[in-house]
C-alpha cells in the first residue's frame, strides 16, 4: 500500500552506506480458517494481536505494515549482516505462534515469511514485494511455519502456479474432470460393500495429479465449486447404478476444510441428495486429513 511505498522510500539512499535491508512478506497459515469458522470479530482480533508482536520483534527504526487481508510487510533497514535478518525473523516465527484465547478456547496459529534483500532481489519496490511473494509461497510449500529468502528459480515457481491456476479456473467452468470409483471389497465375502469418489482432472495437457490442484484449489477458494461438483457427480453415478439394477451401496466422498468451515454444508448435502434422488444411506462423507492437520494445528489444550 501508499504506507509501505513511503516506508521504501529511502532504503536505496542507505545502501550507499553499504547498510543492508530486508523486505519480510508474511502470510497467516490457516487464517481464512480462523475467519469463515468464528467471524470476522476473531478474525480482526488476531490481525491485532499479531500486529503487536510483529512489533514487538522489531527496532523502532523499522517498520511494520498491513498489506492487507492476513498479509503483513515488515521493513528492517540498517542490518549488519544476513544472519542478524534471520535472527530477526525466527523471533516473528516464535512470537507469531504463540497461543492466544478467543471465545473461551485457546488458539495457536503460524505464519510463512518470504525475504528479499535490497538492492540484490529488486532495485523498485515493486519488485522487492513481488519477489518477497514469491519466496513466501515457497516458505508455505515447505511446510509452512518457516522463512525462505528469494532466489531467482522462484520466479519461475510463481509463474507454473498462476498459469495452473487459469487453467483450474477454467477446468472448472467447463467441468473437465472425471471421477474414479475405487471399490471397497468385503475380506469375509469378496464382495463389493461400497466405492470411494476420487477426482481426477483430464487437461488438454494430459491428467493432472490431485497432489497438484487440490491444494491450490483449497488455497484460492476454488474447493468449494469443485468439492460441489464431485458430491454431485458421485451421488448422481450411484443412483444410476441402483437404476441399472445393481445392489446399493455407499459411496464415499471426502470433503474439504473449506467446505466444513462455510456452515452450509448440511443444506448442500441435503440439496445434492433431493436433486439425484439418492437416499441418505447410501452416501458416506469423509473428513480428510487436512481437516485433522488443521484442528491440530488451531486448537491447543489450555496449560
Amino acid at each position: 500500500d501508499s504506507s509501505t511505498s513511503r516506508g521504501l522510500g529511502d532504503v536505496y539512499k542507505r545502501q550507499r552506506y553499504g547498510n543492508l535491508t530486508a523486505i519480510a512478506f508474511l502470510d497467516l497459515d490457516q487464517f481464512k480458517f480462523i475467519n469463515d469458522s468464528l467471524g470476522h470479530q476473531v478474525g480482526d482480533e488476531l490481525l491485532c494481536i499479531t500486529a503487536h508482536r510483529l512489533t514487538s520483534c522489531l527496532r523502532e527504526s523499522d517498520t511494520v505494515a498491513r498489506q492487507g487481508g492476513d498479509e503483513f510487510v515488515l521493513l528492517l533497514t540498517d542490518q549488519p549482516n544476513e544472519e542478524a535478518i534471520s535472527h530477526t525473523m525466527q523471533r516473528v516465527l516464535h512470537e507469531v505462534a504463540q497461543p492466544w484465547k478467543a471465545n473461551d478456547l485457546e488458539f495457536q496459529i503460524t505464519c510463512s515469511i518470504g525475504v528479499t534483500l535490497c538492492p540484490d532481489d529488486g532495485r523498485d519496490v515493486e519488485t522487492l514485494l513481488k519477489n518477497a511473494d514469491s519466496a513466501m509461497y515457497k516458505a508455505k510449500d515447505l511446510g509452512r511455519n518457516n522463512f525462505q529468502y528469494f532466489s531467482a528459480e522462484m520466479n519461475n515457481s510463481v509463474t507454473d502456479r498462476l498459469e495452473l491456476l487459469n487453467r483450474l479456473r477454467q477446468a472448472i467452468s467447463n467441468e473437465n474432470f472425471v471421477l474414479h470409483y475405487q471399490s471397497k471389497v468385503s475380506l469375509a465375502t469378496h464382495k463389493i460393500i461400497g466405492v470411494e469418489a476420487l477426482i481426477r482432472w483430464n487437461s488438454a495437457h494430459g491428467m493432472v495429479s490431485p497432489a497438484s490442484f487440490i491444494p491450490l484449489a483449497e488455497e484460492t477458494g476454488l474447493i468449494i465449486p469443485l468439492g460441489e461438483w464431485v458430491l454431485r457427480t458421485a451421488c448422481r453415478q450411484n443412483r444410476a447404478w441402483q437404476k441399472a439394477g445393481y445392489p446399493p451401496i455407499p459411496i464415499s466422498v471426502n470433503l474439504s476444510p473449506r467446505q466444513l468451515a462455510r456452515g452450509d454444508i448440511v443444506e448442500m448435502v441435503e440439496r445434492i441428495l433431493t436433486e439425484t434422488d439418492l437416499e441418505p444411506q447410501y452416501l458416506e462423507l469423509e473428513i480428510t486429513e487436512s481437516v485433522m492437520t488443521t484442528d491440530c494445528l488451531l486448537y491447543t489444550s489450555p496449560s
